[in-house]
């Protein structure tokens, strides 16, 4: 079985940083975010971005890594803000009430279930 892998890129901008997740956030890889939001706590960075555009999944042990970033960076007086979240992982956040993660709360929005039109304006 291959070893998970996620990759962790870090971008600061004076207090302000911005994290770059590429791969799966699971049970096996969340200790990597965990690690790398304490990090930015520990050396004074007052807004994480967290960008999370190059993942494709994450499970519940990685919601729990932001949960705890995020009450961590809160009691610091830190803001914390995931970024564009893949779908599957914006259900989960709307699911558990967790939206205030997320930058944009519209991000959290449940697919259309509009019928479109015909091609021809045909109903």
């Amino acid at each position: 079985m291959p070893l998970p892998q996620l990759n962790v890129h870090r971008h600061d901008h004076t207090t302000r940083t911005l994290i770059t997740l590429a791969g799966e956030i699971d049970l096996a890889t969340a200790p990597l975010v965990s690690a790398a939001l304490a990090a930015c706590m520990r050396d004074g960075i007052r807004i994480v971005d967290v960008d999370l555009t190059a993942v494709p999944f994450c499970d519940a042990g990685g919601l729990n890594a932001f949960l705890a970033a995020h009450r961590t960076a809160t009691d610091a007086g830190t803001t914390l803000q995931l970024h564009c979240p893949p779908p599957t992982m914006a259900r989960i956040i709307e699911i558990t009430g967790s939206g205030f993660l997320l930058h944009d709360l519209h991000a959290v929005r449940a697919p259309s279930r509009r019928v479109p039109a015909a091609a021809d304006g045909a109903p």
